[in-house]
């Protein structure tokens, strides 16, 4: 397919959101949902986009992440954004469960300021930055290193899990399906994130807004088992009915001010 250049901008803002509405597509290229729409249908008719209900994003693996080092430089600023919402709203002196992932480190490297905290993780890299902080108690939990990110997962981490009652657990998620389905790649690190989201009284998920509409393999819940979500842009069609309908709490970060 040779793409005009209107539709080489709307991959561009496909390639940098991951996902978006038929709206937002039409504010940002300036021109009227109806054209956005015929565009977005000859793009999927070449496989170069998945249309869904009042959008569109790019086709993505069901079965593999994207690499490490990739996600810690993708949404970058979104994840500042979205880790600065957060810190602002976790009180001193409470005890935070948090997973694995790029959106929690930087959660991890924003709480850095806080007093009191205890923290339980399966991620080496938040034991690291939280640890060092002499105000805080990290707790690392035990099981299988994953060497590409450090992440601890197995059976093993999954009971350590299940010994605590935190006040907060901190989530990031790989993919929110249209149904509200939560989704994530590794079966092994999924029965982790189960075993955080029952461990705690609270559960918030931190997630860019690629991550709508995002197909991955393994479930890890629904929408209507978290509390609060923490995102950095309005989220595409259907998901703010079901946000409301489930009593979610919905934070968008604000844009930075500079």
């Amino acid at each position: 397919m040779n793409q005009n250049p209107r539709q080489i901008r709307l991959l561009k803002h496909l390639h940098i959101a991951g996902a978006s509405s038929l709206d937002d597509l039409a504010t940002h290229l300036q021109v009227t949902v109806q054209t956005v729409r015929r565009d977005v249908q000859r793009l999927a008719e070449a496989n170069q986009v998945i249309r869904f209900h009042g959008g569109a994003r790019l086709p993505a693996s069901t079965t593999e992440n994207i690499a490490y080092r990739q996600r810690a430089q993708l949404h970058a600023q979104a994840k500042q954004r979205i880790a600065q919402a957060i810190a602002r709203e976790i009180p001193n002196d409470c005890s935070l469960m948090i997973n694995i992932g790029t959106t929690a480190e930087a959660i991890a490297q924003a709480l850095t300021g806080h007093t009191g905290l205890r923290i339980i993780t399966n991620n080496i890299n938040v034991a690291y930055m939280l640890g060092q902080q002499p105000s805080c108690e990290v707790i690392l939990a035990g099981g299988n290193v994953r060497p590409r990110d450090l992440a601890i997962v197995g059976e093993a981490t999954v009971e350590f899990i299940r010994q605590f009652r935190a006040d907060i657990a901190i989530m990031g998620i790989s993919g929110i399906e249209e149904d509200g389905t939560l989704r994530d790649y590794d079966y092994r690190e999924v029965k982790v994130s189960q075993a955080i989201m029952q461990s705690a009284r609270e559960v918030w998920m931190a997630t860019d807004i690629s991550k709508f509409h995002r197909p991955a393999m393994v479930r890890v819940g629904e929408l209507n088992q978290i509390n609060r979500l923490f995102t950095d842009a309005r989220p595409p069609d259907p998901f703010p009915g079901m946000l409301k309908a489930a009593g979610i709490d919905c934070v968008i970060a604000p844009e930075d001010p500079t």
